[in-house]
């Protein structure tokens, strides 16, 4: 007869000091464990139970303005810094962590349209309908306790009055130039008082410019003539124009992939782009029940955030056709501008009721800091509910949404036109001659035609 004996040595099981974790022995074997699915998804069903209820994304207001926000900016030096621009021309640095006033900065006239920093964080950039350009020196933030700093005031060290009031500002990722849009696109020197070169495609007015994160000379604008049009720096006209049936309020790069941008259009969607081929969109951003009126990319260009008119905050996936998370609360009206933070932990969003409000990216997430066991069990039961969220009910718990019934109304009023418009041209396909209405993709419908 032949036994078997196990023998294991006193070293492997046995802990080095009394405060280290116990070593378990397992077996991997998946026929000792015959119910390790229905465990598992089990675990994944509690999981997405949970993140419900802890689903809590929004942290708080602030207020401070006395118009609506009309536009804010991100301090490239600063993680917690945030400027926004007011429709009275007021313009603030807000302490995120505090949720203070930091500094103010008078000045303008009229409308602040747009706001920008410099690749520093040494500059602010503002612009508004006063015609006026103001460079800013911007204060240090210090990590103190900002409630004896609410009062400060900054004075502009630059002010560059021009022929025609500005809509749109953004500086470059990688250099020392920054472009102004209206009537027409100028690229301005900080240490110059003029425009050092100008570009005009049509008269139409300029409603936003972005530059390209990947080629400091490339920059793409949206104007009110439904137009998304490309310039390059080094050459002395525009590059292409892409015309669309209705106007792109904003557009944004992605900083990861920079030849892909997607547009914030009237129409109620997002069209991403691949600045290569602009015949055809990539993917059809659909959700919002209104005008979408701003755009940010995350800075892992994995998710981008938008603000409608229809008072929710959305995000989405930068490949996915339908939001991710739709936020908003009771008070918070029309939301004019949008921005991720520098860590892609949090929202801003500014609204037409005067006030900020900061958000979580991820509506469950806990805030501080986590023990590593946290984190190891957190990201257990987040690949747990990927694995198993194509089953019916993870999928319907995942994916429910509770939306306020305005706009819950105006999503299904919006789904049955777009359904009878559909019927409507299969009717029409099926008693014409064949061929003669040929099915068009979705992707390509909004685009009317491509100039260069």
């Amino acid at each position: 007869m032949r036994v078997k004996v196990i023998s294991r040595s006193t070293e492997e099981f046995t802990r080095d000091r009394s405060q280290d974790l116990q070593k378990v022995f397992r077996n991997y074997d998946p026929g000792l464990r015959s119910q390790e699915k229905a465990v598992e998804y089990t675990r994944a069903l509690n999981a997405a139970k949970l993140e419900k209820i802890f689903a809590k994304p929004f942290i708080g207001a602030m207020d401070g303005h006395i118009d609506a926000v009309s536009c804010m900016a991100k301090n490239p030096n600063h993680l917690k810094a945030i400027f926004s621009g007011s429709m009275d021309g007021d313009i603030r640095l807000w302490d995120i962590a505090a949720r203070k006033t930091v500094c103010q900065f008078p000045g303008h006239q009229g409308a602040v349209r747009s706001l920008t920093t410099s690749t520093d964080g040494d500059l602010l950039v503002s612009c508004g309908v006063d015609c006026t350009v103001r460079l800013w020196k911007v204060p240090m933030l210090k990590m103190v306790d900002t409630s004896d700093r609410t009062g400060d005031t900054s004075q502009p060290s630059a002010v560059y009055t021009w022929k025609h009031a500005f809509w749109g500002a953004d500086h470059q990722w990688d250099g020392n130039l920054f472009a102004t849009v209206g009537a027409q696109v100028d690229i301005w020197d900080p240490n110059r008082s003029e425009p050092i070169n100008s570009f005009e495609w049509g008269k139409d007015t300029v409603l936003s410019v972005r530059f390209d994160p990947g080629d400091c000379n490339v920059l793409i604008t949206s104007a009110s003539d439904r137009s998304l049009t490309l310039y390059d720096l080094r050459m002395s006209s525009p590059a292409r124009k892409l015309i669309m049936k209705t106007r792109c309020n904003s557009v944004c790069w992605n900083p990861r992939e920079p030849m892909n941008f997607t547009a914030a259009n009237e129409d109620t969607n997002c069209y991403s782009f691949d600045a290569r081929r602009l015949d055809e969109a990539k993917i059809v951003h659909k959700g919002h029940v209104s005008a979408v009126m701003d755009i940010d990319y995350s800075p892992t260009g994995r998710e981008f955030v938008t603000g409608s008119y229809d008072r929710t905050v959305r995000i989405f996936n930068y490949l996915g056709d339908h939001s991710r998370e739709i936020y908003h609360t009771k008070r918070m009206q029309r939301v004019f501008c949008v921005k991720y933070t520098y860590d892609g932990t949090y929202l801003v969003s500014g609204s037409d009721d005067t006030n900020l409000r900061l958000w979580k990216s991820k509506a469950s997430e806990q805030l501080g800091v986590l023990l590593p066991r946290e984190r190891k069990k957190q990201e257990y039961l987040d690949a747990v509910k990927e694995r198993y969220k194509h089953l019916p009910e993870v999928k319907r718990i995942v994916r429910h949404r509770h939306l306020p019934k305005p706009i819950y109304k105006a999503a299904n009023l919006r789904r049955t036109m777009i359904e009878a418009e559909n019927r409507k041209e299969e009717r029409r396909r099926k008693h014409s001659a064949p061929r003669s209405m040929p099915v068009q993709p979705f992707r390509k419908r909004r685009i009317i035609k491509e100039v260069e």
